[in-house]
């Protein structure tokens, strides 16, 4: 291994399909990683040739600029071809299905997909049809798992651990593939999480999981370390879940009155993209001091950087030349 990676750490993965299944030792290994990345993308020289000669294929069903650029930006920045599959333009809108296309994009030697996906279980399927790593860029309403792994990285940098800190989960949480994959997390490292929405937004039986669940954000929000916004997934939706977007503003929106009930420090978060004035008052999420909102999206490309390196370089020779 070269420019900086190491040769004696290891992934006990082949994918990253979830934060479900991970163990402390994974996601501080995937977090530690990700650290080491920070303060390089802040140079002016930002490349490293750690995975020249590899190829990432980022393949994206829905659209998403946060996640798409920074995974291409990650790939590009550890020195590999990253190639951007256009879902619109490709067979796969002719009516090809996504077995056909993994073995297509088998056939190409990947060694890292990407796979964004409206159905839960995409990644999954994908990753037993290729012989390459797949990393999971949110399939459905099932996980996220490298927008948890940024979550946390901003957490921990910000307050230096993530045992022991009362995490807050705000909005849709039924529809959220963000709040599933960082209630794991959470749960995993010793963080205390709470759920708030209205019950129609709440998942039945949620409380497995090992969360708490509110009804009412001054309630919910008390002595809360970090204070997590989700927005409205309205294109998820079908049917009413509340009466109109003023009236959810009203009672779940996070402003300066409602925040009053965290703790004085408590740090604001939203993975994007903002809906202001819908789930959080524009004065809230701008806020310099508490806002890490900006800083998010900064350690998503040092996350992905992390997990496009481990993965990669985690394959077996063997499989390598058979692919």
């Amino acid at each position: 291994m070269i420019d900086g990676a190491s040769d004696t750490v290891q992934f006990a993965h082949r994918h990253l399909l979830g934060i479900e299944g991970l163990s402390p030792d994974d996601i501080t290994l995937l977090l530690d990683r990700s650290e080491s990345y920070v303060e390089q993308n802040r140079q002016i020289d930002k490349k490293k040739s750690v995975l020249r000669g590899r190829t990432i294929i980022n393949l994206f069903f829905e659209a998403s600029t946060r996640t798409r650029t920074s995974f291409e930006l990650a790939g590009k920045r550890l020195g590999s071809d990253v190639i951007n599959m256009s879902v619109s333009t490709s067979s796969i809108k002719k009516g090809e299905t996504l077995i056909d296309t993994a073995m297509t994009l088998n056939a190409m030697h990947p060694d890292v997909l990407v796979l964004r996906h409206p159905d839960a279980g995409a990644a999954k399927l994908l990753s037993e049809k290729v012989n390459c790593a797949v990393i999971n860029a949110g399939d459905g309403s099932h996980e996220h798992p490298t927008q948890a792994l940024l979550d946390a990285l901003t957490i921990r940098r910000r307050r230096g651990r993530l045992q022991g800190l009362m995490v807050a989960i705000c909005g849709d949480i039924v529809h959220s593939r963000v709040a599933r994959s960082n209630i794991h997390l959470l749960n995993t490292m010793g963080a205390r999480v709470r759920l708030i929405a209205p019950r129609t937004l709440i998942p039945e039986g949620v409380e497995r999981l090992g969360v708490e669940v509110f009804h009412d954000m001054k309630e919910g929000l008390e002595d809360c370390d970090i204070v997590m916004m989700l927005r409205l997934q309205i294109e998820r939706m079908h049917g009413n879940f509340f009466p109109s977007i003023r009236e959810y503003f009203h009672f779940f929106g996070l402003d300066y009155e409602k925040l009053a009930s965290a703790k004085p420090d408590a740090l604001i978060m939203h993975p994007g993209p903002m809906n202001r004035g819908v789930e959080i008052d524009s004065e809230v999420a701008d806020d310099f001091g508490r806002s890490a909102i900006r800083e998010q999206v900064e350690m998503g490309v040092a996350v992905r950087m992390a997990c496009l390196e481990l993965l990669t370089l985690n394959q077996p020779e063997a499989e390598q030349r058979n692919l």
